[in-house]
This record gives structure tokens, sequence and C-alpha cells, in this order.
């Protein structure tokens, strides 16, 4: 028993051992005494004991949890072909918890490269974006939609340079620029029929347009008959004609 109990305090004794494991004695009846004379302490080598058999226990269950989380971060691993062993030990913790944290530190590495989530879920978001329906419609629509924003980005262009506006002037600006030019033109128009018939108000224009419509009737029904009865097709020969009757 003392040879055991030496044992126990050499390994209580060692640097590797926890410092809450040994403690010394208090009373004199748990005291035992090593061959050397000196008192070892094993008061609280019972609770000690089973605190390791808890944890010893509790390590499977830290072992299950990890591979699970394993399994969903990184399910390209193989399994550990130490699962189904009785004992697990703390460096088969430690593989897997070290294999995890090489492979977050690689994705944020590789943070510019797309997982296949994300490129399922930007191919998605196209989809309802631009109507696809299958994805062997994805490319063709991108095609149409480079196309157009294309043909959409040569007339914006254009269209600054016509309108002389600044490059980085929003479409916004370019569209109220085209509505005040065409005011403009709608302005000279109206300016320009008033000179024509010679008014300044709507009123005489549609009274000049109705006296119009009064007269250019019955006028062209009148050069039809002129130029059937005098044989000839073009009214610029009406009155030469006319002279040679006289």
């Amino acid at each position: 028993v003392l040879k055991v109990l030496s044992h126990i305090d050499s390994i209580l004794r060692s640097p590797r051992a926890p410092p809450l494991i040994y403690r010394r004695s208090k009373g004199p009846v748990q005291n035992y005494i090593k061959e050397n004379g000196q008192e070892c302490g094993f008061e609280h080598l019972p609770l000690t004991i089973e605190m390791w058999a808890d944890q010893l226990m509790a390590l499977k269950d830290l072992h299950r949890s990890l591979r699970k989380l394993s399994l969903e971060l990184v399910p390209w691993h193989t399994a550990d072909p130490q699962d189904n062993r009785e004992s697990i030990r703390v460096e088969d913790l430690q593989f897997i918890v070290d294999a995890i944290l090489e492979e977050i530190e690689n994705k944020e590495k590789n943070s510019q490269t797309p997982s296949l989530p994300t490129l399922f879920a930007i191919v998605s978001h196209f989809q309802k974006l631009f109507d696809v329906n299958s994805l062997n419609g994805v490319y063709p629509r991108m095609n149409e939609v480079y196309t157009k924003l294309g043909e959409m980005t040569n007339a914006m262009r254009n269209l600054h340079e016509l309108l002389e506006l600044d490059s980085s002037a929003p479409p916004t600006v370019v569209v109220d620029t085209v509505g005040k030019l065409c005011d403009i033109i709608n302005e000279n128009v109206t300016e320009q029929v008033q000179q024509l018939l010679g008014t300044q108000d709507i009123h005489s224009i549609i009274n000049k347009l109705e006296e119009h419509e009064c007269f250019f009737p019955p006028f062209q029904a009148l050069i039809q008959d002129l130029l059937c009865l005098l044989g000839i097709s073009n009214v610029d020969d009406i009155l030469p004609t006319v002279r040679n009757l006289k």
C-alpha cells in the first residue's frame, strides 16, 4: 500500500499535475507517513478521481459534438478512424478543432472565392430579377441583358454629348433636359403656325382652319374638272391651255 501511495504521491507532485489536486492534510487521522517520513495529503484524491472519471465521460460527448460540428463545417474531411474507440484522448479533440480552425483560416484567406451556396444564391437571384424559369435560360438572358445595357450606355453617351452634359450626369438630368428641349420646340412650332396663319390666339387659328376646310374641297373639285375638260394633267398647264383657246 505504501508503494502505491508513494507512486500516487509522485504523480500528484509532478509538474504536470494540476495544483489543486495535491493538498496537505489537516487532520491527523487521514495523514499517511511515507517511508521518508514526509506526510501526504490524499483526503481530496477520491473527489478528484471522481471528477476525472466524469471528465473522461464528458470527453466522449464533447468528441461527438465536435464531430457533428466538423461534418457541418468541413464535410469533405474523412471520418476520424478513432470514432469507435472506447477511450477518447484530448489529442483527438484537438485534431478536430485544428482541422476546423485550419478550414476557417483558409476561408478567410480565400474570401474572394465564393462558395457553392453563394453561387447558387446569385443564380437564383438573377432568375428572379430577369424572369428566367430554367438554368438553361440564364446564359441567353445574360447575353440579352448585356446587349441591351450596351445599347443604353451608347445612347446615354450620345445624349450627353448632344446635350453638352457632363458624363457623370444621371439619367434624370438627361430626361429633364430633353423635356425642356421638347417644350422649346413646341413653343417654336406654335409661333410658326401663328405667323403662317396670321393670328396670335388659338380661336383665330381654329377659325382659319375651318375657313380653309370649307374653301379647299370645292376649289380642288373645280381644278379637277378643268383638268379633265382641257385634257391635261398638270395644274401649271391650265393657263397656257386657256390662252390657246382664246
